[in-house]
């Protein structure tokens, strides 16, 4: 495992999340009120992108189904979906946002 830039901290204000690819894995990073949390983009209920879902505090919710997860730690927060999320380590280098998968 190895940090790997994504984005600009400019590119993901608070209250929003952008997917990226790192590796061989889908990430959604997340601005809670300037906190960046990196989950695996993959629904655990059915494999549905967190894109367009909505981040509300430290949850962001499936648009599929509305499975809710906690960004912070990838548990499952809210049924239909019981298996958490896995998380990735983040960091800020000077404007870089660092993501480790």
């Amino acid at each position: 495992m190895a940090f790997q830039r994504v984005a600009s901290v400019s590119d993901i204000p608070p209250g929003v999340t952008k997917v990226f690819e790192v590796g061989d894995r889908a990430v959604a990073v997340c601005n809670v009120s300037g906190d960046l949390y990196a989950i695996e983009d993959v629904c655990t209920h059915d494999g549905s992108s967190f894109e367009q879902g909505e981040l509300d505090g430290c949850e962001i919710e499936c648009p599929r189904h509305g499975a809710r997860f906690d960004v912070r730690d990838g548990s499952a927060t809210e049924l239909p979906a019981v298996v958490p999320v896995d998380t990735f380590a983040v960091r800020v280098e000077g404007d870089d946002i660092e993501v480790d998968v």
